[in-house]
């Protein structure tokens, strides 16, 4: 078993390589899926039923598709209607369209909860539309969900390890590699599983930062 660990500190390289693609990935990732979310938030709660149910399905239509499955229609599916996309491209636009929908549907639920006071206080000052949505809804809404969505970046991270199927050179991968090579499975996933743990702790580190300053907000 030592013997195994040694190894993969021989290829420590390639696992750090595959570490740096998957903090890539999943800090853009998670970048555009938070801000797509928030556009995508007061189509969800839009008076209009014709503006409000497309956003609906796809919220929806996301949810109900496991990720990986998602990842195969995007790499293998999208090129049958003439969309050809590279093992990065394609994984990256797999994980902000899937997570783009669990975005807009923590901030719709937080919306949701949120008292009308504030909103109504806007309205009398002549915010309206997306001003409204950007100057008086969004800065309460980001903290008030701010747990809800660090978990959801765990998650982002946690599903940037399915992009293995696709050849993308990430964390998973590089592990799946050096065991193949090395015949090392507890060794080498062992270490990807302490690796993604900590990009883990620093995720949680950042929402109990945001969620100090919501406290001291009240």
């Amino acid at each position: 078993m030592i013997d195994g660990f040694g190894i993969v500190w021989g290829e420590r390289n390639l696992m750090l390589s595959g570490l740096g693609n998957t903090v890539v990935l999943s800090v853009l990732s998670a970048a555009c899926a938070l801000l797509l979310g928030a556009l995508l938030t007061p189509l969800l709660v839009h008076k209009a039923k014709a503006i409000r149910a497309p956003a609906r399905f796809f919220v929806d239509a996301a949810r109900c598709t496991p990720f990986l499955l998602f990842a195969y229609i995007v790499y293998y599916g999208l090129p049958s209607l003439g969309i050809r996309l590279d093992n990065w491209s394609a994984g990256l636009a797999a994980l902000i369209v899937y997570h783009t929908a669990y975005m807009g549907e923590i901030l719709r639920g937080a919306w949701a909860s949120q008292p009308p006071a504030p909103i109504e206080a806007g309205h009398a000052f002549g915010y309206s539309g997306l001003l409204l949505f950007r100057r008086i809804v969004l800065p309460p809404l980001a903290l008030a969900s701010a747990p809800v969505v660090g978990n959801q970046l765990i998650q982002v991270i946690k599903d940037s390890a399915f992009l293995t199927i696709i050849a993308l050179p990430e964390l998973t991968h590089a592990a799946s590699s050096i065991q193949s090579r090395h015949y090392v499975p507890f060794a080498a996933f062992i270490t990807a599983v302490m690796l993604y743990w900590a990009l883990c702790l620093v995720v949680e580190a950042g929402v109990a930062t945001v969620g100090r300053m919501a406290e001291a907000r009240r």
